[in-house]
This record gives C-alpha cells, structure tokens and sequence, in this order.
C-alpha cells in the first residue's frame, strides 16, 4: 500500500537518509520536514496531509495537536521499556550484550507509548556514531518497515509497555551528563577510558584538561604496545595523540576545545594542538604493518593473491589536505607492487566524503585552504584515472557524498554494500560547482543528460538506485564482513582471469581515445575555473554553508528538494501569480 509519509527530523542525517531511501523504493510518497518549531511543523502537516508521520531523529516532543489527530511514530535507540534521551550512551557505558531500536507511538510522554515494533541486536565495541550508522540503522530500517506496514493493512494492536513491566529489560534512563563519563586517568583501566569516550562520540563528546584547557575528546582507539605515565601525552602519529592509561593507552583523534562564550568544532588532535606537541614523539608506522596490533592507524595496505588492499578510514569521512596527499602516495607505492588489481576500501563508517570541511575552517584562509584541499583531492582521483598498469575496484563498505561519490568513479569498477547510501552532487554546501573530474567521470558512466538530473536532484540514492543508473557495478552483502568476503572473491577472479592482460589492453586504449578527444587536464581546468570563483568570488554562499555546516548551526528552514509539500504549494502559487498577472 502506496502511502504519504511526512519525515519530522532535526536534520537529514544518514538514519533519515537511509529511511528515506528505502520507503522511497517501496512507492511511498515521501515529504520532509525540520523540526524548526512548532507552528511550522503543523503548518507542514497541513501542506501534506500524511497518512502517516516518521520522527526518525527528534530533539523536540511532537505537538500534541498532531499526535491527536495523526499517528506519529518515533524512533528510539532502545529496547522495549528504555526511556530517556541518553539511551545508547547509557548501553555503551554500561557495556550490555544486546541492544536495540523501538518504534513509540507519540502520546506526550517521553518514550512511553505504545510500541509498533521492536528490534535488538548484538552489542559491538565500537564508538556511537559508528553503532549509530551500523546496527542501529540496520535495526531501525527493519523496525520501520515492520511498523509502516503492521500501519498499511490495518487492524493491528500496538503493545502498550510499562517500563515496570517485568521482562522488557528497559529502564528510565536521565539524560548522561560529563560527570557520568569523567576520566580518571589514573584509576580508570583501559577498557573504562575507550567506553567513556565511545558513549559520547558523535556528540557531545567527553570532556577533559590537559595543556590548562578543556577539550572534548572523540575518536579513541586502544593502543597495544606504548605505555606511559598514566593522562601523559605519550606519542603522537598523523592526527592523532596517544594518551596513557592505568594498565596502557588509547589514541585519541580529534579534540573540541571548549571556551565558554565561544563556538567551537572537532579538529584532528594533533591540529588542536599543534602548538603543545614539539616534545611528543612521532611514532611512524609503516603502510604494511601488521593488522593484529591495537593502534590508530589511518591508511594501510595489504595484499594477497595478486590483489592489493588499500584502506582508509578518515574520521566521517572527510580528506584533509594532507589526507589526500599521503592517501595519493600509498596508492602509488600499491602501483610499484607486482599485483594486478587495486582495491580502495575506505573504511567501514564511510567512503570518503569529499572536502575537509573542518580543517578548511581552521585555516588562516578558509579560501586559500579550500583550493589546497580540492587540488590534493584531484592529484588523487588523476592518479586513479590514468592508473595503466591495474585494474581498480573502490569498494565502498559505507556511505559517500559530493567529492567522494566522484573519487570513487576514477575506479574502473565500483562495488557497493546494499545499505550504502551515496549523495552524488555538491550543491548543498552552498552551490558549490565540484570538481574530482566529475565532468568527465559521470558522463562516462552515465551519460550528460542523467548525469545533469542527478546533480540537480540533490536527494540521497540508494545503492540499488545506484546501480540501476548505472552509477556503480554492483551492490551486494547485507554485512560489512560479507561484503568484503565477496568483494576480495570478485577482485582475485579478476587477477586470475586469462583475459586479464586484454582487459588492461582495452582499459589504455579507452584512456588514450578519452585523452584524444579532450585531455584531462582541460576537465580539471574547467572546474575549477568554477572552483576558484566559489571559493574568492563574490558569491559567499560556499563560505556560509561551510560555517554553518562546521558550526552544526540548525537551519531555520527546510529546503525545498526535501520539503516537497511546500515545493508543490510554491508551484501552485506561482501559476496562480501568472494568472493574475
């Protein structure tokens, strides 16, 4: 059963994303709507007319004018009988086997009504925002699609749950605060410091001094072999810093320093602290070190029958300058390996999602860092492209968007996990043109005209979508692990295969006739004769989409490619203008 369905949501995160795209592949008419205030939440119910409302990610209760007259369902990180607005956080900290997510019917208290579906899952020890974009996305997506179909036939009894009611598991939980996760760096053991800072990873992160100044701290990995005086910074690498604990150490990531009164962002740790770092050792690690150790490693390559493995796990997904160019040098070192394919794998939360956003902002000239930054990122995809002595395959294990979409296209085959939701265009950061030879890139796979639509249409696609567009090769594996586990398959068939040498033959007669026609240099020209103006022209749209994005300032309205109610209504007003006219 076709059905309207209006999204109430803070923002369009990748939960809301995934959602969308997956009712939307079921022939529901989806609209979206930010959770701005109260009047136009109602005034959006009013345009649309729902038969059905979806509160993916709420921060705000639902006017009662509305859950009165309209089922709302809203999503809870939580099992059956769990109420409060900490709930993952509290299961992370609290280190439970099992968790899950809950479709509530909204009634006007906190998680208590009745519940329309419920799913649970294994725990993994891993930081929230990766639990967020994994299992409980997964379990949501399922809950959803139970509950929204339980909604379309009818008759179906919602189970009212008592957070008393024995068996549910499910307690009152307050809202976590930064005593309940403080670190006690000489008390706490390893183990304690990696959950402390997991459960606030994402947001708001956990809240420590050092250098007489407080920082938020995000992005922990356990570290196997350096020790320390426990809460000395004991080694830095890259962007990192590692940290000793009570019985060994973590690596921390990227830091917030906090300073009341003013704003702030996340910045890679060794960035934040440029200034406190000169006696902290660097401790190098080589691109083919071993993966059994605990460390922070970013990029790191492998190889086995004839394929090389190249993995990069960029915090959320985005590429710094300096990112860009060591990621560029490990690919090119893969080059000189006797292989005969090249996997880029990414990493497992995301892809790559373009642009460093948050460095760019740091910069002394955001400007002048943006062109740094875009300019490492087609050195990169330029590498890829004119690669003539492998085949390549960019195996995207999670999501991707702008600039990352189009690095993975320089690949000759793309491969993407079913639940993969990619953001192929680059106008939501303020217009801006793009660049990673998307000009060339997407036509090629799809042609000019298609390609046009799916930059103008600025709406997630789904890896399904994906490749019925002809955008990527093939999607497949519902799990990380099983996705690798084909994908490697795929790859050594490749190496194997008795054709291979024809394969790279055609594969540098195609680059070669594409060179002919117009050389990748007057691509890369073009765009960023585009570029150059969005970043030092006078449209400053570029800049205060990167402010506000890096900032996380709310928007105070919502675009109209989601707010398809209030699309159709301007439409209508504007034939009713020319009329009267």
């Amino acid at each position: 059963m076709r059905m309207r369905i209006l999204f109430l949501t803070h923002s369009f995160n990748s939960l809301t994303q995934r959602l969308y795209v997956e009712l939307a592949e079921r022939g529901h008419d989806i609209s979206v709507e930010f959770d701005i205030n109260d009047q136009t939440t109602i005034e959006a119910v009013q345009l649309f007319q729902p038969e059905l409302i979806l509160a993916p990610y709420l921060r705000r209760a639902i006017p009662a004018v509305i859950w009165q007259q309209y089922l709302c369902l809203v999503v809870h990180p939580g099992i059956k009988g769990d109420r409060g607005p900490s709930a993952l956080d509290w299961a992370i900290l609290n280190d439970v086997p099992e968790w899950g997510v809950t479709m509530l019917q909204a009634n006007g208290e906190m998680d208590a009504g009745p519940v329309w579906a419920s799913v649970n899952f294994p725990m993994r020890q891993a930081r929230k925002s990766s639990l967020y974009r994994h299992e409980v996305t997964e379990a949501t997506v399922t809950a959803v699609l139970q509950a929204v179909a339980r909604f379309g036939q009818g008759g179906y009894a919602s189970e009212p749950v008592d957070d008393r009611q024995s068996g549910t598991g499910g307690n009152w939980h307050p809202l976590m605060n930064q005593a309940d996760r403080c670190i006690n760096w000489s008390m706490d053991d390893t183990r304690a410091v990696l959950r402390k800072i997991h459960s606030a990873d994402g947001s708001p992160g956990v809240a420590d001094s050092f250098f007489g100044a407080t920082y938020h701290l995000y992005d922990a990995r356990e570290e196997d072999t350096l020790r320390g005086v426990p809460g000395e910074i004991i080694a830095r690498r890259h962007d990192a810093i590692c940290r000793a604990t009570r019985d060994g150490a973590v690596w921390i990531g990227h830091l917030k320093k906090i300073i009341p009164g003013e704003k702030s962002f996340k910045l890679p740790a060794t960035l934040a602290l440029q200034d406190r770092l000169h006696d902290v050792p660097d401790v190098p690690l080589p691109l083919d070190a071993s993966q059994v150790s605990k460390t922070y490693r970013d990029i790191w390559y492998e190889e086995k029958n004839r394929v090389g493995y190249l993995h990069f796990d960029f915090y959320n997904g985005a590429m710094s300058t300096e990112q860009c160019q060591r990621l560029r040098a490990a690919y090119l070192q893969a080059c000189q390996r006797p292989t005969r394919v090249i996997v880029l794998m990414g990493g497992s939360d995301f892809w790559s999602n373009g642009l460093h956003l948050n460095c760019i902002e740091a910069a002394d000239s955001p400007a002048a860092e943006s062109w740094r930054n875009i300019n490492a990122m087609d050195d990169l995809a330029q590498a890829i492209i004119t690669t003539d002595s492998h085949l390549t395959i960019a195996a995207l294990q999670g999501n991707a968007a702008a600039g990352g979409v189009f690095l993975a296209l320089a690949a000759d085959y793309i491969f993407a996990r079913e639940a993969v939701v990619l953001n192929p265009h680059y106008k939501n950061m303020g217009n801006l043109y793009g660049s990673e030879y998307w000009t060339y890139l997407l036509p090629r796979r799809i042609g000019t005209e298609r390609g046009r639509e799916v930059m103008e249409n600025r709406l997630p696609l789904g890896a399904g979508a994906a490749k019925r567009a002809g955008l990527i090769n093939d999607c497949f594996g519902k799990s990380v692990d099983n996705f690798i586990a084909v994908v490697e398959t795929t790859a050594e068939n490749l190496a194997r295969d008795p054709s291979f040498g024809q394969q790279l033959e055609a594969k540098r007669r195609r680059r070669a006739q594409d060179e002919s026609n117009k050389p990748l240099a007057a691509y890369r020209l073009e765009e960023l004769e585009h570029m150059r103006m969005n970043f030092y022209g006078f449209d400053p749209s570029y800049h205060v989409a990167r402010y506000n994005f890096v900032f996380r300032i709310a928007r105070s309205w919502t675009p109209l490619h989601l707010a398809r109610h209030r699309r159709l209504t301007n439409k209508m007003n504007d034939v009713v203008t020319d009329v009267a006219g």
